[in-house]
């Protein structure tokens, strides 16, 4: 494959994986509750094998697994993304038996895993954190606050990232995989423009070990770094999904829907702004394959390829999204529709992983280094 198409196998899996998406994910993802993690959607993405992909995949494979996925049935993707994310740091920088405890059972669809990086003082700038690791006899005690954490309070086990040494900015700060049940953790949800469970936990001394460490004390930024590396690319496919569902939705809708005389298509104010909203989405897809290219390649600009991806998508779904309200009127707003439920999903990944004025930030270091 090239940076700027897909082999025919490729779009053949895009297209068994949109269909997969409808025809069994979108039942199981509608009658899932609101802020809760659907476990009966996590139970049919372990058996269908999606799951265990997220430890085979490269950076292009989980672009389109997560591209093709959004187009058909975001609960899903989402499901299926926030796994990657909470467990990611456990396959590439955990111990043998970390991996042999929790990856079959993430795989598998039984276990919730959850990335736990952000804080109420630390949500861009995620080299601030302050959750204390406080040295004991037998390793640290753990106690401070995250905030804003995918799938908590209801995951089984958290990848938490806390301050083991008094150093600026990234330095000193370590990796913990901390089971839920751990005495001193707890959670309450928030309430939050979300689908799936989204909260706080609080670390009232939580013991954690050297068995617990995921990497090299002292070392746990780059861990956090190395997962946001491979998934900010793919955040830029989540969101190029988004924007090819609500596109093929415009299309349709401005080729049937009559006025003035005709339909909307043949208006030149109408047809223009769905070129616009085309290329867009086609420049944010490239982009996104180029960044994951690089990845797989080990190239080292990823940093900046992978920022320029989530930047650019990101901000294209939103813009295609909004233009395709626009063009379909009162309906898209309507409760259960397409572009209703798009129009609520498309805001957040401007601002998880690293909102976009982060991104820009990344982007103009790298191009000054």
């Amino acid at each position: 494959m090239t940076q700027f198409a897909l082999e025919s196998a490729q779009e053949g899996w895009c297209a068994e994986l949109r269909a997969l998406a409808a025809e069994r994910f979108a039942p199981l993802a509608v009658k899932g509750e609101p802020g809760r993690v659907n476990r009966p959607l996590l139970t049919a993405l372990g058996e269908t094998g999606l799951l265990d992909r997220l430890f085979t995949a490269g950076a292009l494979e989980l672009c389109l697994l997560r591209e093709s996925l959004a187009y058909a049935c975001t609960e899903a993707e989402t499901a299926l993304a926030l796994q990657g994310l909470g467990a990611h740091p456990v396959a590439r920088s955990g111990t043998a038996e970390q991996r042999d405890r929790w990856l079959p059972e993430v795989r598998a669809g039984r276990a919730v895993a959850a990335f736990a990086l952000s804080e109420p003082g630390a949500g861009s700038d995620a080299a601030a954190l302050e959750l204390a690791a406080e040295p004991t006899a037998g390793g640290w005690r753990l106690t401070g606050e995250k905030r804003w954490i995918s799938n908590a309070p209801e995951a089984d086990f958290y990848t938490v990232f806390a301050r083991t040494e008094q150093a600026p900015g990234a330095r000193g700060v370590s990796a913990f995989l901390v089971p839920a049940d751990r005495p001193g953790l707890t959670g309450e949800g928030l309430e939050m423009l979300s689908p799936h469970p989204i909260g706080s936990l609080a670390f009232d001394g939580v013991p954690v070990g050297p068995e617990d460490l995921l990497g090299e004390p002292g070392r746990g930024f780059r861990v956090a770094m190395d997962t946001l590396n491979l998934f900010r690319p793919s955040v830029g496919a989540f969101a190029v999904g988004m924007a090819r569902a609500a596109l093929d939705a415009t299309l349709r809708h401005t080729a049937d829907r009559r006025a003035f005389g005709g339909v909307l298509a043949d208006l030149q104010a109408v047809a223009h702004r769905v070129a616009e909203m085309a290329t867009r989405t086609e420049a944010a897809r490239l982009l996104v394959y180029a960044a994951a290219g690089a990845h797989d390649r080990g190239a080292a600009d990823v940093p900046r390829r992978a920022a320029m991806a989530k930047l650019l998508a990101t901000e294209t779904a939103q813009y295609v999204v909004d233009h395709a309200v626009q063009l379909h009127g009162a309906r898209a707003l309507q409760r259960g529709h397409l572009l209703e439920h798009l129009y609520r999903e498309v805001r957040a990944p401007r601002i998880y992983e690293g909102a976009s004025e982060v991104q820009r930030t990344i982007i103009a270091k790298e191009l000054y280094r």
